[in-house]
């Protein structure tokens, strides 16, 4: 099934139907391509000014949500309209500063084994240059209680 024939929210901000989240906005969150069947994603993201630390490199928070940003939406891509996901860990490796400007996140899933998923993610400049990588395991969960998390 191909994205335009996919529902749920996350389609819908795929498509432009519907804004994507409020946090994914902060971070300059754009669409460029995702493979549900390979349980891949490429994503675009603007680092403002906003986003950097005295030295005038994006502060490495900033990095690990774009990374974070980058993981969930790779499981949430495969998942019915009704799943969500919530992620148990995430680990990031920084591997060189980055100033403000385009990054580049590319997500996949490494392994899934029911409602565990092990998820990989790197963060790079638009001409390849790797800056962090993550690593994440996330469980799927019932749409309805991710809404009603306490």
């Amino acid at each position: 099934m191909s994205g335009a024939e996919r529902a749920g929210a996350f389609w819908d901000a795929v498509r432009g139907e519907a804004p994507v989240p409020p946090a994914a906005a902060t971070l300059g969150f754009e669409f460029v391509a995702v493979d549900p069947d390979r349980g891949t994603i490429e994503l675009a993201f603007t680092a403002t000014e906003a986003f950097t630390n005295p030295a005038g490199n994006v502060l490495g928070a900033f990095v690990a949500a774009m990374l974070y940003d980058t993981v969930g939406p790779a499981l949430i891509a495969t998942l019915e309209p009704d799943q969500f996901q919530s992620t148990l860990d995430l680990n990031t490796r920084f591997l060189r500063p980055t100033r403000p400007g385009r990054k580049l996140g590319h997500g996949r899933i490494v392994h899934r084994s029911g409602d565990l998923a092990h998820l990989a993610s790197e963060l790079t400049e638009p001409d390849g240059t790797l800056i962090a990588t993550a690593t994440a395991t996330a469980r799927v969960i019932p749409l309805a209680e991710a809404r009603n998390a306490v």
